[in-house]
């Protein structure tokens, strides 16, 4: 056998990171995390109905450090894959595929999660104390 010179497959080592792969890579990653989020919110309806011992110990973990972390994870997952997945809805109708508009859409994909990921916690606790 004879060895080409044919180039290599491009792969990531070979691009830079650009916004839209960024974004559909996360788009991917807050998939997974609203799986798990779902898993979630099921063992704290479980445990509600279990009673107020077991519901109590399922709010001692969500409110401990490390699950407010976790709930927050969960958070901005939902609003990123939602407003992500406006972007692409506006993407299937055809608009939006200028360079500018993609970045510019990328860029406020993620303010708007970031922005009602703070305002949904600001919102709970005022609420929730």
């Amino acid at each position: 056998m004879t060895a080409h010179n044919r180039p290599l497959s491009p792969h990531l080592q070979v691009y830079r990171p650009q916004i839209t792969s960024i974004l559909s890579i996360t788009h991917r990653i807050t998939g997974v995390v609203l799986c798990a989020g779902a898993f979630l919110l099921t063992y704290l309806l479980m445990a509600a109905t279990y009673g107020p011992d077991s519901y109590a110990t399922a709010q001692g973990i969500l409110g401990s450090w490390f699950g407010r972390l976790v709930l927050f994870g969960v958070v901005f997952s939902l609003w990123f894959h939602l407003s992500n997945g406006i972007r692409h809805l506006a993407w299937d109708a055809g608009r939006g595929f200028e360079l500018e508009h993609v970045r510019a859409s990328g860029i406020a994909v993620v303010a708007v999660a970031s922005v009602l990921t703070i305002a949904t916690f600001i919102v709970a606790y005022a609420v929730g104390g």
